[in-house]
């Protein structure tokens, strides 16, 4: 028979990326009494709960933005019989876009009901994931930094939608891929300033675009996720008889080394060359292989 592991899970409305780094910042969802490192694979930090509990754990896995995975190499569990229940087990997190929200999937592997823990474990769980974890991740980030951009147009909101995933035709000439179907991912590149791979995750005709960035290069900053697991919104309405465009791109805050030129290049790519595409038929982007001459390109 299959155990059963204990699991959690929990939508946030931040980036995968943001997710991941404040899971990561143990100490402040888990327990200020946290010791040792918990930033990078093999690392090992111990938490102790009074006189009643004591783990420690070695950071086994780190994939950016989507998963950690801990091993339990040290357990003293002192009100149960087998004071050793949680050797050897994992505590693994899981980390996913779900529609335009991020999901994170808590399971602790090898606790499981036939222990005498698994109450006062799951309950103890339940409550730092779905409480202390979820409120910490969303405490990490207003919502009012991310980028946004917004522009009114005379045509329809199914025109609107038609013209974002015509993605060449205001962004780059120099997109590789399938830009209008769900699941499938371009290429975007300029130059060697600039180059990303974006997965479509949402596609809702006339009202909703999402895009995520799955991995980013850029030449001029130092912290190359910067762009890793964000997320590109668009949001397509009827507002007083016109359509309204509403660009987000959630995750892109002003303490990114990036921000300045990529909030002036989106502020153009968005408002002007894509407005002008759904509006007239023509827009802006970057030619192919042009040497483009505004310091906008993103």
């Amino acid at each position: 028979m299959k155990k059963l592991d204990f699991t959690t899970t929990i939508v946030v409305d931040q980036t995968p990326k943001e997710a991941f780094e404040a899971i990561n910042n143990v100490r402040g969802w888990w327990s200020g009494e946290i010791e040792g490192l918990t930033g990078k694979v093999g690392d090992e930090f111990t938490y102790r709960y009074k006189d009643l509990h004591y783990s420690k754990q070695r950071l086994a896995e780190l994939i950016p933005g989507k998963r950690v995975v801990w091993q339990v190499i040290e357990s003293s569990i002192n009100f149960v019989q087998d004071k050793n229940e949680w050797m050897d087990t994992k505590i693994i997190f899981d980390i996913a876009v779900k529609d335009d929200k991020t999901q994170i999937r808590f399971t602790h592997e090898g606790l499981i009901p036939q222990q005498e823990c698994f109450e006062a474990c799951s309950n103890a769980w339940t409550g730092y994931i779905t409480d202390s974890l979820r409120n910490f991740i969303s405490a990490s980030r207003t919502k009012d930094q991310d980028f946004k951009a917004v522009f009114l147009v005379d045509q329809t909101p199914q025109e609107a939608f038609d013209a974002i995933n015509n993605v060449r035709g205001w962004w780059s000439e120099n997109i590789e891929g399938s830009t209008d179907k769900p699941g499938s991912e371009f290429k975007y590149h300029y130059e060697d300033v600039h180059r990303c791979e974006i997965r479509i995750i949402v596609l809702i005709p006339a009202r909703k675009v999402v895009w995520l960035v799955m991995d980013n290069y850029f030449k001029f900053v130092e912290d190359q996720s910067e762009w890793k697991n964000t997320m590109i919104i668009f949001d397509i309405a009827k507002k007083d008889g016109q359509t309204e465009v509403r660009f987000t791109h959630q995750g892109l805050v002003p303490q990114f080394e990036c921000y300045n030129v990529c909030n002036d290049a989106w502020t153009y790519f968005v408002r002007t060359s894509l407005r002008s595409l759904i509006a007239t038929g023509k827009g802006g982007p970057t030619r192919k292989d042009e040497k483009e001459t505004r310091s906008l390109s993103v």
